[in-house]
């Protein structure tokens, strides 16, 4: 996820259908639904900035961010994310903005940020603490390690879990469902179970910045970039 991906999700808002009644976010990617944030992206972008400007740099990338990822959060309409294979940092944020979730039994889910000295800073942790207990956040946050679509079910993250292939008919059949009912009732009813967790967010965008400043981020950004390994954000 970086700038061009956030371009196109700001298109998407600014074009949606207003007569349109779920919304499906799906990756046809192979390996995996979205990786997190584009960390090169981030790293070149803060080489090239004196460091007396990266805490305006950041702010205004991570308040971007958090209005798309809140845009999405609390659209009128009901939002089915369909995940396969690696679902990590950012791209697991992205997923939690949606109102359900779909994986396929390859799908994982991982926080692994605190390989890079941060927090997740895309809204994560307050949007999970709405889903699932702080056990399971603080064993994903403080570990990094990934979870698999069977915990991921049973753990109440995701609604179904389907074989390979089968995510995307998955939601468009509960799409269908979803679209039977009454709009009205269908919006007050999201708005009502899903609020939106603003205090923590903007505690979590405070916090993001403060860290992503230190230079054990820029080393550790700098690391990932040079890396030869096949899959470097794994912690």
């Amino acid at each position: 996820m970086g700038t061009r991906m956030l371009t196109a999700l700001e298109l998407v808002l600014a074009e949606l259908d207003p007569a349109a009644h779920t919304l499906i976010i799906h990756s046809t990617l192979r390996g995996g639904f979205c990786a997190g944030a584009d960390l090169r992206e981030l790293y070149h972008g803060l080489q090239a900035t004196p460091p007396s400007e990266h805490a305006v740099q950041l702010r205004g990338f991570i308040d971007r961010i958090h209005r798309v990822m809140d845009a999405l959060d609390m659209l009128p309409l009901t939002t089915i994310g369909v995940v396969h294979g690696v679902c990590f940092g950012g791209g697991f944020e992205l997923a939690l903005t949606c109102d359900m979730l779909i994986a396929e039994k390859s799908a994982r889910f991982c926080f692994p940020e605190l390989r890079l000295g941060i927090i997740p800073g895309f809204g994560g942790i307050p949007r999970l603490r709405r889903d699932v207990g702080n056990g399971l956040i603080r064993d994903l946050l403080l570990s990094g390690r990934s979870v698999g679509a069977k915990k991921a079910l049973a753990v109440g993250l995701i609604s179904q879990m389907v074989a390979g292939g089968e995510g995307l008919a998955a939601a468009r059949s509960l799409a269908a469902q979803s679209g039977k009912f009454d709009a009205t009732a269908r919006r007050a009813a999201k708005a009502f179970i899903k609020p939106l967790p603003a205090a923590e967010l903007a505690r979590e965008r405070d916090l993001f910045v403060e860290l992503a400043q230190r230079p054990a981020m820029l080393a550790a950004l700098r690391r990932f970039v040079e890396s030869s390994e096949l899959r470097p954000y794994l912690p």
